[in-house]
């Protein structure tokens, strides 16, 4: 992690205009990714200053917004994002909360869904919005999704709630082509048209059309509390997804790394696995060394039931925790920050079931 952040760079500042309220400030914090991508003489994609978006997009003069951007020393392609950029993201925002009024973060969509579902765990308490965004085509590419997104994007960081004068929506979420998804409900879906990013188990925050129309029995209450950022993750887990003809010496191998802390266990439909003695050996074994499993399933709608079946019948007797409709992504990144809170055994388990940031519905 850097010693010290490197500062925002102001791009546009809007002057108060009479009978209406002050100009947002809005921090754009661009990580790397296809939306800030730009070719260069040879014809090849390159990450462009990202302090020159408006060269690109002239049309954000027309936001009456004052607009900051901070872009990391180097860009990181998704692909490559790892917990310690989470931690730098959560303390770039931290570290700037009281001086903007909301957050929009340019993401590779790659892993967006696994990075907007970490930072909200990390920002807790959080009161401003913090809405990840990208693109699938390059900002410099005639058919680029990239203006819309980051426009729309813009635009409801920016917005306040018409009855209270509050942030609408007060939540890490990711905004794609029309729609705002909570962050730890996302999935990205797509890879080759518009509509990257969908939310299966929970309705979208906003659509946007013509308005944005904002859904707002279904965004969060502002925090009682401060923002409470948090700065630990525990990267010693590791994804265990089931498949007929899985054999004891594959399960053996992942579950006996040396030091695992937790395992998310993607099994079949509504939490079913096989129930051959040697596979329930094995998790028995894992949980009397003290590693968490967390049950999810490998279906993208519906949720996991436990004991519904024969075949996950013995789960709860082996320690194997629920996770009732969490997506994969943020049962990984919900495991690395409940571990890396250092609690014991008992509390990490609660905590592991229960609803920390809207990432499971309740029932």
């Amino acid at each position: 992690m850097l010693a010290t952040l490197p500062q925002p760079t102001i791009i546009q500042s809007a002057e108060p205009e009479a009978g209406t309220q002050l100009p947002a400030s809005i921090l754009v914090i661009y990580t790397g990714g296809t939306v800030g991508m730009e070719y260069n003489r040879r014809g090849e994609l390159v990450p462009m200053k990202f302090e020159r978006i408006r060269k690109k997009m002239p049309e954000l003069r027309q936001l009456h917004m004052n607009l900051a951007v901070l872009s990391l020393p180097e860009a990181i392609d998704s692909s490559n994002v790892v917990p310690a950029d989470w931690l730098l993201m959560a303390r770039i925002i931290s570290e700037n909360y009281a001086r903007y009024d909301g957050f929009v973060v340019l993401h590779g969509t790659d892993t967006m869904a696994y990075s907007a579902a970490a930072l909200s765990y990390l920002l807790e308490n959080l009161g401003k919005p913090v809405i990840f965004t990208g693109a699938q085509v390059p900002v410099g590419r005639i058919r680029t999704d990239a203006r819309r997104n980051l426009l729309t994007a813009l635009d409801i960081a920016a917005a306040r709630h018409p009855m209270v004068n509050t942030a609408r929506v007060p939540e890490v979420c990711v905004f794609f082509n029309d729609l705002l998804i909570r962050g730890n409900r996302a999935k990205k879906v797509e890879s080759q048209q518009y509509s990257a990013f969908r939310s299966e188990n929970y309705p979208p925050l906003a659509r946007a059309g013509i308005e944005v129309a904002f859904n707002d029995q279904g965004i969060r209450l502002l925090p009682a509390g401060p923002l409470c950022p948090h700065q630990r993750l525990d990267d010693r887990v590791v994804l265990l997804k089931l498949f007929p003809g899985i054999t004891e010496r594959v399960v053996r191998t992942i579950l006996e790394i040396d030091d695992l802390r937790g395992c998310v266990l993607e099994t079949y439909g509504s939490g079913n696995a096989p129930t051959a003695p040697w596979f329930l050996r094995c998790l028995r074994e894992a949980h009397e060394r003290d590693v968490h499993l967390l049950n999810v399933s490998q279906c993208e709608e519906g949720r996991v039931i436990q004991g519904q079946y024969e075949t996950s019948a013995h789960f709860a007797d082996l320690g194997i925790i629920g996770g009732d409709d969490i997506t994969t992504e943020a049962a990984i990144t919900k495991l690395m920050f409940v571990l890396g809170l250092h609690r014991g055994s008992a509390e990490t388990s609660r905590l592991l079931t229960q609803d920390l940031r809207g990432e499971i519905t309740v029932v």
